[in-house]
């Protein structure tokens, strides 16, 4: 047994990377495990081919036995290493009850109300890009995004104002990035084609690591462990609190110990643990005993994208991810049903097209990668505990996972084709590659089911133990100090990337957990170079008003 510790954080994500950046401060005692290392700043963060490796190969298993590969990525940082840094606000609508296509999306049992201060310190922690007042779907907020939209490149512009010719809505799509374009030779994003599902090699996309990891990671009373690889959870007793956190560190077993423990592995990877650390007191799993419901309502969204390939212009766009569209968002006349989420995504590349020439008949591969517009569509998808997690044995993680809410998104991918070929964006629609698991050369309009990047619901939180895993604050309703914080707690997907809502109640349970140690509230904690990013944003906008 290794010294005692006010807290142990399990994982650097959206989730446990910035609740660490909030507790930190505090000069409270926490350990964090992070089963990966550092990811390496090396040529290949930008190479197609080479950034394949930042995905894992890991094995899980579908309901029928057949092996899947959901590629998730292990560094510190976690998946967000790797994400397209689209950081979205769920709409006030989405944290009520609703009637979708296959069913009911419940209520939160906190509003927006409650979240949006939490999503503007969030917005301000991770550099987050827009402008308010563009997107009809928006929720209310107090403040403009902190920093002003990203540019269009010229391409993009143009189909932004046909879109907007047409009486469409679209908008900025909130980024975060560390871009300052009022001074680019003084910007750390340089606006490169290799962001969307790449890691950043100049550190300029706000992930965890970065925006909430590096600036804390260095106080006298943090303890970063990489390459700890948490087996399961000990408890007392009673089975009423954790005890230890079994932990592989570099093949050697130990055993750490806290006042609280954090588990914030991702949700399928939380709820696995959970499954693991089931002993007498929690036959059916940790924190499994009022409302076996750990593992279960899985939801991943409906996901695809559409690569549009005109025959009548290129697009030479390098960072073509500024644009999003909500119009359809809740239905549309004659469909009383949400559709869901419309956004531009990484621009295709030359190297993912060579050896897939016969998808892309009769154009050539470097036709589509010239003249491509490549969209990216999201549909919520129902909670049904059917959908779920399971173990079997301390290794094999099965995800049992039946899609539904399929209609709408089919119906939001044909009225976006016929769209894009009216504007003369979509002369052909061909498929893509997988985008979360980019080894898997799956070609399709839908993502399958081992696309779990936008993994929530497994540990839901809420006020009855019986129906929900956790409390309002994210502790296990039947340990008294264990938290899930990770997109686990979510009771509904929305149709919206889900990591600004992980990172809003990350600070959110933060604050509380600070409470609960007798620790005042921190503001977030930058690092040197994001303050003066800010400051550099400050001096530039000053001058534009003078």
């Amino acid at each position: 047994m290794s010294e005692h510790y006010d807290i142990i954080i399990i994982g650097t994500g959206a989730g446990g990377g910035t609740l660490l950046n909030r507790l930190a401060p505090s000069g409270k005692k926490v350990l964090v495990l992070e089963r990966g290392p550092f990811l390496p700043r090396e040529k290949d963060n930008w190479n197609y081919h080479g950034s394949f490796k930042y995905y894992s190969s890991e094995v899980m298993f579908n309901k029928d036995g057949g092996e899947i590969r959901p590629g998730f990525s292990y560094f510190v940082g976690g998946n967000t290493k790797v994400y397209g840094a689209a950081l979205f606000r769920l709409r006030e609508k989405d944290f009520e009850s609703f009637r979708h296509c296959d069913g009911i999306s419940p209520e939160w049992p906190i509003k927006y109300p409650d979240w949006e201060d939490y999503y503007t310190q969030a917005e301000e922690l991770y550099q987050v890009h827009g402008k308010a007042g563009e997107d009809p779907t928006e929720p209310w907020r107090t403040r403009d995004y902190p920093h002003p939209p990203i540019s269009h490149e010229p391409r993009i512009k143009e189909v932004f104002e046909i879109l907007k010719a047409r009486g469409m809505k679209p908008y900025p799509a909130p980024m975060g990035v560390h871009l300052n374009e009022a001074a680019m030779h003084l910007s750390p994003c340089i606006r490169c084609d290799t962001c969307d599902g790449y890691p950043c090699l100049v550190h300029a996309k706000s992930d965890s690591e970065i925006s909430a990891v590096r600036p804390v990671m260095h106080k006298p009373n943090v303890t970063l462990v990489t390459e700890a690889r948490v087996l399961r959870l000990h408890t007392s007793a009673s089975g009423r609190e954790v005890t230890g956190v079994v932990a592989e560190v570099r093949g050697e077993q130990t055993v750490f110990s806290a006042g609280m423990v954090v588990v914030s592995c991702g949700a399928v990877n939380s709820s696995a643990l959970l499954l693991r650390s089931a002993n007498d007191k929690h036959p059916r799993g940790l924190a499994n005993n009022s409302s076996g419901l750990v593992g279960r309502n899985l939801m991943k969204h409906v996901l695809g994208s559409l690569v549009g390939v005109s025959t009548l212009k290129a697009n030479p766009s390098k960072f073509q991810k500024t644009m999003a569209i909500n119009d359809f968002y809740w239905g549309e006349p004659g469909y009383e049903f949400p559709m869901g989420n419309i956004q531009l995504m990484g621009k295709t590349v030359i190297e993912g097209l060579r050896g897939h020439e016969d998808k892309y008949a009769p154009l050539s591969i470097e036709e589509v990668a010239k003249n491509s517009i490549d969209w990216w569509l999201t549909t919520e998808d129902l909670p049904d505990p059917k959908n779920q997690v399971r173990v079997e044995g301390d290794q094999r993680i099965v995800v049992d996972y039946t899609e539904n809410n399929g209609e709408p998104f089919d119906r939001l991918t044909e009225r976006w084709k016929g769209i894009l070929k009216e504007i003369g964006c979509g002369c052909h629609i061909v498929p893509q590659a997988n985008y979360f698991t980019p080894k898997s050369g799956y070609f399709t309009t839908r993502m399958p089911m081992h696309s779990l990047g936008h993994q929530v619901g497994t540990c839901k939180f809420g006020e009855d133990p019986k129906s929900s895993v956790l409390d309002l604050t994210c502790r296990a309703h039947d340990v008294d100090n264990l938290y899930v914080v990770d997109g686990s707690f979510f009771v509904s997907s929305g149709a919206v990337n889900p990591t600004l809502t992980i990172i809003a109640n990350a600070l959110r349970v933060g604050d509380h957990l600070l409470r609960r140690l007798g620790a005042r509230s921190t503001a977030p904690e930058r690092s040197e170079a994001m303050r003066q990013d800010l400051k550099r944003d400050l001096v530039f906008k000053m001058a534009a008003t003078r």
